[in-house]
């Protein structure tokens, strides 16, 4: 108990060190002036070691920064969502995503081509999907154990994305529509089989 206590307290604090870069990261680009890794640890009051361990470089930084000023709080789209049932209240994370992926698609894509070059120590993003699944889950998972809530919250957050539509699009060579349609018929199939099997279990 006191091992998860002490994990869940160190993710808590890399979550905040990171919103904490990411909101210096967006004062500096709103003066609209060229800033380096170490201004944005100055301004953020943090060493240049911490904020090498969460970006590699500026231009993976900037480019989340963007994208961070156009998405909602995991808090803010749950509390949206909170009053419906788990299936609506997961479908409801999954479409706010995916219209997010396609209404800002070019960024996006720009984002994770930079990620994608940076060094493996420096991948980790944001997660967003998972910490808005994470609300979701912890105050209406009905009866599933953990790891079916762990597993549950892995799979829809593989199913919404810049990542899944990009597969959609560029593979299955599917239109916007068609792909929102496609994912979220995926991401229904998986819950219909998840619930269906507790509720008659």
């Amino acid at each position: 108990m006191k091992d998860e206590y002490t994990s869940t307290g160190r993710k808590l604090q890399k979550l905040k060190t990171r919103k904490n870069i990411l909101s210096s990261a967006q004062k500096l680009l709103a003066k609209g002036s060229h800033f380096t890794l170490e201004d944005v640890a100055e301004d953020a009051s943090i060493s240049r070691a911490t904020i090498y361990r969460y970006y590699s470089n500026v231009e993976v930084l900037s480019a989340e920064a963007g994208l961070d000023l156009n998405t909602k709080s995991p808090d803010a789209i749950y509390k949206e969502l909170q009053d419906q049932d788990l299936q609506a209240v997961i479908l409801g994370i999954q479409d706010y995503f995916n219209q997010l992926a396609l209404d800002n698609e070019q960024a996006f894509r720009k984002y994770l081509s930079v990620v994608l070059t940076s060094t493996a120590e420096t991948r980790q993003r944001g997660a967003r999907r998972t910490k808005t699944l994470d609300l979701a889950l912890s105050e209406n998972h009905g009866s599933l154990n953990q790891l079916e809530i762990e597993n549950l919250n892995h799979i829809a957050t593989i199913l919404m994305g810049i990542e899944p539509l990009i597969v959609s699009k560029d593979v299955c060579r599917l239109n916007n529509t068609e792909s929102l349609e496609l994912l979220k018929w995926g991401l229904q199939m998986i819950l219909k089989g998840i619930l269906s099997a507790k509720h008659t279990s």
